[in-house]
């Protein structure tokens, strides 16, 4: 027998109608800045600070492509938000406006990035996270109630906040970088490698902090790991080339990708399995 829906109001109503706006936004925001339109792209900004070769922890432009994923994600969350058998989900109403609100925040990172402003990119970044970590946590709490629900709505959320922390390292790391006198992109081996180490713990701790929805920790470690390993690809076959930061990179990349499994077969042992058809 299947559950009704559940009922909808207005609120919930102009709830959706904001996410997919805010989607909008940022997917034209997104092209502009990739060079669409006669905007300069993102990499060539502030004498490349952003480039694939700026430091030893800048990713492989090719690492950039997970974004069509990521906005094709957050364009499919939009309309499940907008049907009106979904709009009333408590699921929803308590994640879909952070959802929102990180989908501005990336279009306002571009803008600042645009504007050579990068610390204040960087601020916009740490907000990102912030949204996003808020809106995993509330759907890890309510687990979802099926396959639909879980690629639909909670693996685009874990998508997008496992690439904004890994935003969040390479474009602080950058800006850092950009700021210091005589600072050369080879610069800081040691440094780089203990961000790293550090990255991969927390891709150890994220999916211990949301297994009410493993899709959620899944699609993160999924970002992260790819993150991860293109800054390996652009260390071990690119300049400034690194055999420790590359390797140290392709390990975190490794222990990203298998952490949210991992913690999962781990702490289900005894317990229902949350991802068992239901």
């Amino acid at each position: 027998m299947t559950s009704p829906a559940p009922s909808s109001t207005t609120s919930d109503l102009l709830r959706a109608v904001a996410l997919l706006a805010s989607v909008v936004i940022a997917v034209v925001v997104g092209t502009w800045g990739a060079g669409a339109w006669g905007a300069t792209p993102v990499e060539e900004v502030a004498y490349g600070a952003l480039a694939d070769d700026a430091t030893l922890l800048s990713p492989a432009s090719t690492a950039f492509s997970i974004w069509s994923v990521i906005y094709t994600g957050l364009a499919v969350l939009a309309v499940v938000a907008l049907l009106p058998s979904r709009r009333g989900s408590e699921r929803l109403r308590s994640s879909t406006w952070l959802v929102a609100g990180a989908s501005l925040l990336s279009a306002a990172w571009i803008a600042l990035v645009q504007a050579e402003a990068l610390w204040p990119a960087d601020i916009v970044i740490v907000g990102m996270v912030a949204l996003l970590a808020m809106a995993g946590r509330r759907l890890a709490a309510r687990p979802p109630r099926g396959w639909a629900e879980r690629l639909l709505t909670d693996l685009p959320v874990g998508l997008f906040l496992g690439w904004s922390c890994v935003a969040l390292v390479t474009g602080t790391t950058a800006t850092i970088a950009a700021s210091l006198d005589g600072h050369r992109p080879g610069d800081g081996t040691a440094l780089a490698v203990v961000v790293l180490v550090a990255v991969a713990v927390l891709a150890v701790l994220l999916p211990r902090w949301l297994r009410g929805s493993a899709a959620v920790a899944i699609g993160a470690g999924l970002a992260l790991a790819w993150g991860l390993w293109g800054i390996a690809q652009a260390r071990l076959t690119d300049e400034p080339h690194s055999n420790p930061v590359g390797w140290a990179a392709g390990l975190a990349a490794a222990v990203a990708f298998a952490a949210p499994f991992a913690v999962r077969d781990f702490s289900m042992i005894g317990r229902e399995d949350p991802l068992a058809p239901r």
